[in-house]
Formats: C-alpha cells, sequence, structure tokens
C-alpha cells in the first residue's frame, strides 16, 4: 500500500488559485451515475427512484447507450475547472474545447483507463492509432466501441449527440434537482473558502473530506488525496478547482490527467456511520481479520473482556503468541484494553467492527 494516493503538486500556487465551487455539469454527471448505479447511492434510493420510473423510454434507452462515461467513472469533461452558474454555460465552454482534447477523453473512458497515447499520433488523422482505439473499445464492449466508431468518423457530430442528451436530462429532471441542491452546494462551498481565507488550506481541506491532507516539506507542498491508485500531477503555474457534491457520496473523484487543470469532487460532509477512515487504516484491519488464529479470538472477545492467559488457556497455545495476536489487533484499533488490578482485560470494539464494512464500501468507491 505504499505510495497508495493522489498528488497534486502546489507549490507557490498562491491560494485565490485554490477555489471551491459547485458546478451544475459535475453534478448532473453525478446524478446519472447514481440512476446508472443506484447500489452505491442507499442515501438517495427515494429520487433515483422516482426519477427512473419518470424518464421516458427514448431518454432512458439514450442514457443507457451513454452510461459508461459516467457509471464506473467519470468522464473528465463532466468535471470542469471552471465553473459556471448554468449547466448551458458549462456546455458553452465544453464546445469551445478543441477536438483534440474533447476526443482524447471520450476515448480514455470508453477504450481504457491507460488510454493516454503518450506521443503515439491523433487517431483524428492517423491509421493505426484509429485501429488501436477501435480495438481497445470493442474489448471493453459493444456500445463503447460503436461509440467510439462514430466519435472517430465525425466528432462534432457526437459531441452535439452528448450534449443534446445532457440537455434533455436536464429538462426532463435535473433542472429541478439543482434548483433544489444548488443552495447547499454553494454555502458550502462558501464555508470551505472561508476557512481557506481564516484558517489556511489544510483545515479546508480537511474540512472537505477526511480523505484530503496537506503535505509540507522542504520539497514543497503538496494536496494528497487518499485514494486506493497512485497519481500524480503538477498545478504550479495553473489552478486547483474543488468541486462539492450531494450526488456524489461516497465517491471523490479527482481530475489529474495530462493537460487537465487538477480538480477535486468531494461530497459535501455527512454524519452518518462509516465513511470516514484512511484507505490504510481500513486495509490495516482487513489484515489484522484474516489470520484463523485472530478470528477465534475474536470469537471470544467480542463477547466479553478477557486476559491474555485465559485466552491462551482456552485455544491451547502460548502466552506470547497470543500477546503478539492481540498486538496485531490493537494496532489495527479493534481492541479496547482496561487494567484490572495486575491483569489486562481485552475486548474486541464492536463499534469499531460494525462500521467496518461501510468503511471499506467507501474506500473501494472513493
Amino acid at each position: 500500500m505504499d505510495g497508495v494516493s493522489v498528488t497534486i503538486d502546489i507549490t507557490g500556487l498562491p491560494h485565490e488559485r485554490i477555489t471551491f465551487c459547485p458546478s451544475p455539469l459535475a453534478e448532473l454527471g453525478n446524478a446519472l451515475h447514481a440512476l446508472a448505479e443506484p447500489a452505491h447511492h442507499a442515501r438517495l434510493h427515494a429520487w433515483t427512484t422516482t426519477t427512473s420510473a419518470a424518464l421516458g423510454p427514448e431518454l432512458a434507452e439514450r442514457l443507457l447507450e451513454a452510461d459508461f462515461m459516467w457509471r464506473s467513472t467519470r468522464s473528465d469533461f463532466l468535471m470542469p475547472a471552471r465553473p459556471r452558474e448554468t449547466l448551458a454555460e458549462e456546455l458553452d465552454d465544453l464546445d469551445r474545447m478543441d477536438d483534440e482534447k474533447f476526443v482524447g477523453t471520450a476515448l480514455e473512458i470508453s477504450c481504457s483507463t491507460n488510454y493516454y497515447p503518450k506521443g503515439l499520433p491523433s487517431p483524428l488523422v492517423d491509421d493505426w492509432s484509429r485501429r488501436r482505439a477501435l480495438d481497445l473499445a470493442a474489448a471493453r464492449g459493444p456500445r463503447q466501441a460503436a461509440f467510439v466508431e462514430r466519435m472517430l468518423a465525425d466528432p462534432t457530430a457526437t459531441r452535439a449527440w452528448i450534449r443534446r442528451l445532457l440537455e434533455d436530462c436536464d429538462q426532463a429532471f435535473f433542472a429541478d434537482t439543482w434548483r433544489r441542491v444548488r443552495v447547499q452546494l454553494t454555502a458550502d462551498a462558501q464555508h470551505k473558502t472561508e476557512l481557506l481565507r481564516r484558517k489556511g488550506l489544510a483545515e479546508a481541506l480537511t474540512a472537505a473530506s477526511p480523505a484530503l491532507s496537506l503535505e509540507e516539506d522542504e520539497h514543497g507542498r503538496r494536496i494528497v488525496v487518499d485514494k486506493l491508485l497512485h497519481g500524480r500531477t503538477d498545478a504550479r503555474g495553473t489552478a486547483v478547482t474543488l468541486l462539492p457534491s450531494i450526488f456524489g457520496w461516497p465517491h471523490l473523484f479527482t481530475l489529474y490527467g495530462p493537460g487537465w487543470q487538477p480538480v477535486i469532487q468531494y461530497p459535501v460532509s455527512t454524519h452518518e456511520v462509516g465513511g470516514t477512515e484512511p484507505v490504510e487504516t481500513v486495509k490495516l484491519r482487513l489484515d489484522a481479520l484474516t489470520h484463523p488464529m485472530r478470528m477465534n479470538l475474536c470469537r471470544n472477545l467480542a463477547r466479553g473482556a478477557y486476559t491474555t492467559n485465559e485466552l491462551a488457556d482456552a485455544y491451547g497455545i502460548t502466552a506470547p503468541e497470543v500477546s503478539r495476536h492481540l498486538a496485531v489487533l490493537k494496532k489495527a484499533g479493534l481492541l479496547i484494553t482496561r487494567r484490572r488490578g495486575r491483569y489486562v482485560l481485552n475486548q474486541l470494539d464492536l463499534s469499531v467492527v460494525t462500521r467496518l464494512g461501510s468503511d471499506f464500501l467507501e474506500s473501494v468507491l472513493r
């Protein structure tokens, strides 16, 4: 797990270049993801059920045709680095993006997470790159293959098709949704902006998400995003945008691809059980519970408090061996210990174990 995180180098970047601001396009992307993967978003069950039932069959079919752009991950163009007041303005900005960049992000999401060609010629002008893109898309599925073929044949028409789809979603359900959530998102962004101004970036990042932190050393300053992947990007000379989201939980998206200004989309804070532990802590707890003897010990420790010698007698092993297993559980934060005279009693922390499932789910969906 060493080095599991996304880091954004912000050395020398002034605070005014770090902005918190809601984005209607980003929130629409999250809403579409929630409709495509309602199991990820139990908190939105009422909204996803009602909205899905109200969708017209033609729009529902078009959404299914395009859902790979937001189902398992998020297409980069759905996370604007310069949020606008309205969806129409953000779609206008998208129209101004050159074909090369737009097609690149479309192919990255529909071909492979490692699509970025790294110096290869554009598939818009090179036959070998075109065949490569089509082969990668075919491996992902027929809808991706059809989309890439259409995109490469006529990027202008395909871009217009995507815009019409998003506009129709806005008319069908999102405009009303945005009116309801915009106030809360704006208030959250203003709160984080004020924290940044008064208490500094570290405080603002932590308030946005426990998975965000600031690292400072002799090598510079970095925003660190605690995720189950590794990535690096450089924001020096550009900016960093943080987008609050109501529909985004439990996901924490980071846009850090080549040629893109870094963007972090974070879920607005909630007070529900789970979803606050670092990835490394979740892994440590899962690893601690994989050993058969520690599982056996937990059977006793879940029912009451035991000394080391009592556990050793119960399982026919030595006290030092029990102590080693207890030390692993304690390091993972799974034990409660208390002293009774000259004896130390150990007991499983049931509240931590109860949260482990939701902490694991949030970590892998983050």
